[in-house]
């Protein structure tokens, strides 16, 4: 069994296809995609051009340009595999500015896999495009740092000093971070907070079913999810133990993959992929369960991802076929325990639609359902409820400008419901949406659905 320090931290020291050709940054022909999965012509042909897809594509909304909309982004796979273009600043600009939120994808009436075709467009850039010295150190600190959360831990005590000690405050209140260093001012901005629940990592190997057992789960944990978001994970577990489910959780796994999945890290997003196989491999565990929307759907592309991998292609499969999000799997199985009012009145709620689930896995009535089974909880419904908060993935780090517009909306809206507190199941979204609530000097509460239900389970009251 490969761990998370040998495999998924050494990429390049996995198991690869020997004929696998080219590797990456080998290939210098800029005049067109290299061998090794092009975008399929077949499904660029699928395209109609009708334009349906532009007022659901968030880049297009801001931007405006025809090529940074999923129509002109195909167009331009079309001409690179023809040699009409080239992978050069013009062209990957365009393909950068995607956000991969997928609600293209949902939109279609042609039913154009945009998602693949993207999926495999990026793959071509990273292998084949010369970034920039600037733009390769900071895609290397996020890949090389975020997927990996023994590597983001010892720095949680030093983040812990410059947030209690003032230092943020000054740094923000300066604004030089942001002017200097986009990339790394927008990194800052969606820091969380550093809290005494980040330093620890207290959930045993296996949690005894509450009453009759139904059904044994594993359970992910995540990487950047396990250190700022650990209540999250907690309340998950306890929602699932009560509602009769045995949940292990294997210490051997890591990163999920989605973040060097979505920006085109086909190695690491392999070797990560192939480590959390191997991580619940030997758990016969029914389902394995995800809380955060990014993350279940790359788990759910796995077989896609190792689609070439001799060793691995059927394992991924048999994984694929068991990973479920929580909710999806709690609406499905039924909830048994029971559910107290969170609050002493009608609790007005409005849930926030992550990509990744409501495109990416078509999981939008379930969450909903299920909040609903809260005693007085209202659900109220946003505008522009389909489109992309900014967050997708790491995006509003590398493209900050068209992020914060994004955010910025999706404050407005989420505002403009009247709700008193937003639920979201993705921790990118989360990040985004508290960060565009305190610019706008807002205060809503926001929690994982999974909280509320705990929450609600135990009885206790929330302070609003």
């Amino acid at each position: 069994m490969q761990t998370e320090e040998n495999s998924a931290e050494n990429p390049g020291s996995t198991t690869e296809n020997s004929s696998e050709t080219p590797t990456e940054g080998s290939f210098t022909n800029l005049n067109g995609f290299d061998p090794k999965n092009p975008p399929d012509p077949e499904l660029i042909d699928d395209c109609v051009h009708c334009g349906f897809c532009l007022s659901s594509c968030p880049s297009y909304r801001v931007i405006g340009k025809e090529m940074d909309s999923p129509r002109g982004r195909i167009d331009l796979m079309d001409a690179i595999n023809e040699d009409r273009a080239s992978l050069d600043n013009a062209t990957v600009q365009h393909f950068d500015t995607c956000l991969g939120c997928l609600a293209c994808v949902t939109t279609c009436p042609s039913d154009v896999q945009y998602d693949k075709l993207i999926a495999a467009t990026r793959p071509q850039i990273e292998r084949n495009y010369p970034r920039s010295l600037l733009d390769k150190f900071v895609r290397q600190l996020i890949f090389q740092l975020f997927p990996y959360p023994q590597r983001l831990r010892p720095l949680l005590a030093p983040l812990w000093l410059y947030q209690t000690t003032g230092f943020q405050k000054l740094v923000r209140s300066t604004g030089l971070l942001k002017k200097v260093f986009p990339r790394l001012g927008a990194m800052e901005s969606i820091l969380p907070q550093i809290t005494a629940d980040s330093f620890r990592d207290n959930l045993p190997d296996v949690i005894s079913a509450q009453g009759k057992k139904r059904y044994r789960v594993g359970m992910i944990l995540g990487c950047v999810q396990r250190l700022f978001f650990s209540p999250v994970n907690e309340a998950t577990a306890r929602v699932l133990t009560a509602n009769g489910c045995e949940v292990v959780i294997p210490k051997t796994q890591g990163c999920c993959a989605a973040l060097p999945a979505h920006q085109g890290q086909q190695q690491q997003a392999q070797a990560l992929a192939r480590q959390m196989i191997d991580s619940f491999e030997a758990t016969d565990v029914d389902t394995v369960i995800i809380n955060a929307a990014g993350c279940g759907h790359t788990l759910k592309e796995y077989a896609h991802i190792l689609q070439d991998d001799p060793e691995y292609s059927e394992k991924a499969q048999k994984f694929t076929a068991k990973v479920k999000d929580v909710q999806e799997f709690l609406a499905e199985v039924g909830l048994t325990a029971e559910l107290s009012p969170l609050t002493d009145g009608e609790l007005p709620v409005v849930y926030q639609d992550a990509c990744h689930l409501l495109h990416g896995q078509q999981i939008s009535l379930q969450p909903r359902q299920l909040l609903q089974q809260i005693p007085d909880l209202k659900l109220r419904e946003s505008v522009d409820a389909a489109v992309c908060c900014g967050s997708a993935g790491v995006y509003n780090m590398l493209q900050p400008g068209i992020a914060d517009e994004l955010g910025d909306q999706k404050v407005d809206n989420l505002l403009n419901t009247g709700a008193t507190l937003i639920a979201s199941s993705n921790p990118g979204c989360s990040l985004q949406i508290k960060k565009h609530l305190g610019l706008k000097e807002k205060e809503m509460p926001l929690m994982h659905p999974m909280e509320l239900f705990d929450y609600s389970i135990r009885g206790i009251k929330l302070n609003l």
